[in-house]
């Protein structure tokens, strides 16, 4: 009778033992399946953002490595002027950077615009701190390097644009 149990015994386990794998096995296969059936379904808008994220990076980078995106072309006749970096004539510790653009009225004269960046370069050195302090002093430099500009180019730069302006 002792025989007869354990030999039941080990069927039982062996059959029970095969349906645990079995039901293991059904089990992984429905999980692969439900993966990948949520899988395709997430994929598109994954990869859409990730083309989104990398199309910002490239954007970034590209006006990390040359500043602000340019205007200036032959078809609108802006030339963007180098930044122009200097210290004050008093106090002479403060500095000044200007970055300027110059619309011309007809085809833009490369020759002119360094000269004329030079100029303003020159003025930016005689002046002081009190002078171009608040908005009068501000409006007060755009006037004379506007004046300057005028002299210089002899009428061909309409128009003097300010792209930036710091004082430190």
């Amino acid at each position: 009778m002792a025989e007869t149990e354990t030999g039941e015994g080990k069927k039982k386990k062996s059959g029970g033992m095969v349906m645990t794998i079995a039901g293991l096995a059904v089990l992984t296969l429905l999980g692969a399946g439900g993966g990948w059936a949520v899988g395709n379904m997430v994929a598109p808008n994954i990869r859409s953002a990730v083309e989104a994220e990398q199309a910002k990076e490239a954007e970034a980078k590209k006006k990390a490595e040359g500043g602000l995106p340019k205007i200036a072309t032959e078809a609108n006749n802006i030339v963007v002027l180098d930044p122009v970096t200097s210290n004050l004539a008093y106090p002479s510790e403060n500095w000044i950077r200007l970055e300027v653009a110059l619309m011309f009225n007809g085809p833009p004269d490369v020759k002119v615009a360094e000269d004329i960046h030079q100029d303003i370069l020159a003025y930016v050195r005689t002046i002081s701190l009190q002078q171009i302090e608040g908005p009068r002093g501000f409006q007060y430099l755009k006037d004379d390097i506007q004046e300057r500009v005028d002299l210089r180019s002899q009428g061909r730069v309409s128009k003097v644009m300010f792209r930036t302006f710091v004082i430190e």
